[in-house]
């Protein structure tokens, strides 16, 4: 049962829309969304919707920190970032509110394990940026696959010999192999708001019967979704963001 790997889609109802359609294309059965479905985007409404429908179809979701600081504020956050929560909150129907504080911070499932950061300490919200990170974070999960989000970058982290951790940077629509002998993290990419130059949405594929993931990039209409964010009144950098894949 291949199982779709969706995280920071970030209020971005174009890009969610593109990568739903691209994983049921490709076989998926089973979704899975870790974490940040709001903050930054126009359409906090469309995408909470649409993931609580597919939760009520047996999805699994967990909770970012933009998600969280719907219901908490975050003093951590830079001003524009604030200026979007509080845009969020009110765009927001109490009923989606309610979805995003009822969110579980990780869930396991069998062999895996889903979370927005580290499974080390996910209310902290520490970024797996390194492979010492994601060893942290696997060994607290005691899954085999471990997937998060959090850092808008799509990345293998896996257990080699002598318990050495390497990062493994995947070519988006290449099959990478991932046996169960070993211990994975992998970073799935951000639906909404990638940050490596390239304004492609990404997510991820994951097939535990192949034992095999693979890593997507798909063309949207971003500028459509950059121009809402304008039309919104939200920070223009946010829009720019989006248009430019920073």
């Amino acid at each position: 049962m291949i199982i779709a790997l969706l995280s920071d889609i970030h209020s971005n109802i174009e890009a969610l829309n593109a990568c739903l359609k691209h994983a049921a294309e490709n076989g998926a059965e089973r979704y899975a969304f870790l974490g940040d479905l709001v903050g930054y985007g126009a359409s906090p409404e469309e995408v909470v919707a649409a993931v609580t429908r597919c939760a009520e179809q047996g999805a699994v979701a967990v909770k970012g920190n933009h998600d969280e600081a719907i219901e908490r504020r975050a003093a951590y956050m830079n001003d524009a970032t604030k200026e979007s929560i509080e845009w969020t909150r009110g765009a927001l129907t109490a009923k989606c509110r309610a979805f995003l504080s009822a969110l579980p911070m990780l869930v396991r499932d069998g062999a895996m394990c889903f979370v927005h950061a580290s499974a080390a300490s996910p209310a902290r919200w520490d970024y797996v940026d390194t492979p010492s990170a994601a060893r942290r974070s696997v060994e607290a999960a005691q899954t085999t696959y471990t997937f998060s989000g959090h850092v808008h970058d799509q990345m293998l982290y896996f257990e080699g010999v002598q318990g050495k951790w390497s990062a493994f940077k995947p070519t988006p629509g290449s099959p990478v192999p991932i046996r169960g002998h070993r211990r994975w993290l992998a970073l799935v990419g951000s639906v909404g708001q990638p940050r490596d130059g390239q304004p492609a949405a990404a997510y991820t594929l994951f097939d535990p019967a192949r034992e095999q993931i693979t890593f997507h990039r798909l063309a949207y209409d971003h500028v459509a979704a950059a121009e809402k964010i304008r039309q919104a009144g939200l920070p223009e950098a946010h829009a720019y963001r989006v248009e430019k894949g920073i």
